[in-house]
């Protein structure tokens, strides 16, 4: 009998090769697909629900990548890490590092020593935090009551930006959070740096309404993968944003609360302050 599973897993691999051979020519979907020998609508479905990420995403991000590569040697110029990597100019590889780094190409090569960053240090219910915030939103927000290591830790994540202390709009708004309901979440702005998957992973979990529980195994069927749980708890627990981006949300399939990256004693607390002012 013919393992329907073992058929689409075999075209999926065979269909990353080809990509990776050949990501400088920047296949379209049509080519990868005919790679394979299924149709584009087919195969598009089949990739997507098995990598977590479109074709074209895939080719995105390894061309993403390879240019990474091509620019910290400091030796190619823009225009010619983008002609490398197989993108028609410059701008086109300064959208690819917007839309997916959340920088330019610009300030990546320079290692992200243009980034302006204000940061300030406040109570809130679950015990101190440090907010960060660059010029497009909040970029870090972390649980810590040492604030020499909260910093610290900060700069491991941004290690070439310039910093500020100081609070800014962005910040108070982000404060806010702890004393109005998440229905004004989209008055905070959100600065982040990621890949394609926890981007997605990230946009789920700020989906989950106050007060809610959801699991791992859930949001992997959510973002159209369910066999991705566990790369769906590695996600999470990147998130660098704590809070504003609930991944206290998240727990076993067991009922377990599970790991959290501020503490476990915490994201119990976090789940009970929650449910005690939704009636949960």
């Amino acid at each position: 009998m013919i393992d329907q599973e073992q058929i689409h897993y075999d075209r999926i691999v065979k269909a990353i090769e080809y990509i990776k051979e050949n990501f400088k020519q920047q296949p379209s979907l049509d080519d990868i697909a005919a790679a394979v020998h299924l149709s584009p609508f087919h195969f598009q479905r089949l990739f997507s629900e098995w990598a977590g990420v479109s074709p074209k995403k895939f080719v995105q991000y390894l061309s993403l990548e390879y240019a990474k590569g091509l620019l910290k040697n400091g030796n190619a110029s823009l225009m010619e890490a983008a002609h490398e990597t197989g993108l028609s100019g410059s701008s086109r590889l300064h959208d690819l590092f917007v839309n997916i780094e959340c920088m330019t190409p610009g300030e990546f090569k320079n290692g992200g020593e243009a980034l302006r960053i204000n940061y300030c240090f406040a109570e809130s219910p679950f015990g101190k935090v440090i907010i960060a915030s660059t010029s497009k939103g909040v970029c870090w927000v972390a649980f810590e009551e040492d604030e020499v290591l909260a910093f610290s830790n900060l700069k491991k994540s941004f290690p070439n930006a310039s910093y500020t202390q100081m609070v800014n709009k962005f910040q108070q708004d982000a404060l806010f959070i702890f004393q109005k309901d998440w229905s004004r979440l989209d008055e905070i702005k959100l600065h982040l740096n990621g890949t394609p998957f926890q981007l997605k992973v990230w946009e789920c979990l700020l989906k989950i309404p106050m007060g809610g529980l959801t699991t791992y195994g859930h949001i992997a069927k959510e973002i159209g993968n369910p066999k991705a749980s566990r790369a769906v708890g590695t996600a999470v627990g990147s998130n660098p944003v704590a809070f504003l981006i609930p991944c206290h949300r998240v727990i076993q399939s067991s009922g377990q609360i599970g790991g959290y990256m501020w503490g476990s004693t915490r994201k119990s607390a976090i789940i009970g302050w929650e449910a005690a002012r939704t009636g949960a």
